[in-house]
């Protein structure tokens, strides 16, 4: 006599290799064997309700379907654009509001999950569980998408030239074996047990401590980490200084550089050419920037060039991705606890293309809103170029300004 046991332990061997008919078929011919109450033996030791088996005492009676089907054309539950024509119509009404649907919809402020949107659908008439919202989205050709910067505000119609120009610039300069930089300042840091983006490696279940809230600590401060990258020799400089990114700190960050690396690296360079964005303390409208130019100018002997990218393109500045970006990553998921750990992280950064870092503390103070007179600035001789001269200018020494004595 069969009993539940040894038809449950068939089943449970055989029903991995079996497709949905063929588990009733099987489940229906084991019962037909059985006789009287075999349905209900194989139900309970098999978990396959009652209704299916007799479904499948039905098929066996009946013509054989067609190969590779698992149920008879038409069987199975109708897809939900026949049972209800209206849900997408409803479904990308929601996703859009502002511009296809209803601008009083109640999805317009809220997160347009899976769970809200069918219990949006729902309220509307349309039964839909979550899941099915989400087949019904990606038929659509909808996925998860994060936002994507790209939009750099209003666009001069010269960028492109300006690009050009100073690719054209950097160009004559490298091959006349004379320096060419990328400088900015980098995002300012809050110093001390804070919390920093990323992961790093450690001991399961022993993450760092970190505050809870990103509040200042007025005794540490901030870290202001100002970049100078020689494009051709793949070499940084970055100056940490802790009070106010300024024109008067940009400067001193190139004057370090000059003085630690780039004398040394170019000693017979009589000029320099610096690519910068447009804005923030090299700005091309910063008067202190080119005061201050002036003085590095006359300190060096350097006839200093300076193009400027066009506004709105600041990411483009090599510096963001050769240097910036890297350095970022190489201190992901650390916390920032001291000026000496910021200065130490950004001079271990390399890379496989040979990056090498050079980095120190600043500890000078450096006043916002320093005013600079009209015949200050006159004093510089700063010299336009032809194309776009507010971008693009020339600062010499002030001792070559001035015409010989007869």
């Amino acid at each position: 006599m069969e009993t539940e046991a040894s038809l449950s332990s068939r089943f449970a061997a055989i029903s991995p290799h079996l497709n949905e008919r063929q588990r009733r078929l099987w489940a229906a011919s084991e019962a037909r064997d059985l006789g009287r109450g075999g349905i209900v033996l194989v139900s309970r030791a098999t978990g396959v309700s009652r209704p299916t088996i007799y479904k499948g005492l039905e098929e066996l009676d009946g013509a054989p379907i067609e190969e590779g089907r698992v149920r008879a054309p038409g069987a199975g539950r109708k897809p939900l654009s026949v049972t209800d024509p209206g849900l997408a119509a409803a479904l990308d009404e929601l996703l859009d509001p502002d511009s296809r649907g209803d601008p009083e919809s109640p999805l317009r402020w809220t997160c347009k999950s899976t769970g809200q949107l069918a219990l949006a659908l729902t309220r509307g008439g349309h039964r839909v569980s979550a899941e099915s919202v989400g087949k019904l989205l990606h038929e659509a050709g909808y996925s998860l998408q994060a936002n994507v910067k790209v939009r750099e505000g209003s666009q001069h119609p010269d960028r492109d030239a300006q690009f050009r120009y100073l690719n054209e610039q950097a160009r004559e300069f490298r091959e006349s074996g004379l320096p060419v930089v990328s400088v900015d300042a980098k995002k300012k840091e809050l110093v001390g047990d804070f919390k920093n983006g990323g992961r790093e490696w450690r001991p399961k279940g022993q993450p760092v401590p970190v505050r809870v809230h990103d509040f200042i600590d007025p005794e540490l401060g901030k870290a202001i980490p100002y970049g100078v990258l020689d494009i051709e020799r793949n070499v940084g400089w970055v100056n940490v200084g802790q009070d106010h990114d300024t024109a008067s700190f940009a400067v001193e960050s190139l004057r370090r550089w000059w003085h630690g690396d780039g004398g040394a690296a170019y000693p017979a360079a009589k000029q320099l050419l610096i690519s910068c964005d447009s804005g923030g303390s090299n700005g091309f409208r910063s008067r202190l920037w080119k005061v201050e130019l002036g003085r590095f100018a006359d300190e060096t002997g350097l006839e200093v060039t300076v193009c400027h990218l066009p506004p709105g393109t600041s990411k483009w500045n090599k510096i963001e991705h050769r240097l910036f970006a890297h350095i970022s990553m190489n201190w992901r998921g650390r916390p920032l606890v001291s000026h000496e750990v910021v200065v130490n992280l950004i001079a271990a950064t390399t890379t496989k293309q040979g990056l090498r870092v050079h980095a120190e503390r600043d500890l000078g103070q450096y006043p916002l809103h320093t005013s600079v007179s009209d015949r200050e600035l006159a004093e510089v001789g700063v010299r336009p170029h032809a194309f776009h001269g507010e971008w693009n200018y020339t600062i010499a020494p002030r001792r070559l300004l001035v015409p010989p004595t007869l």
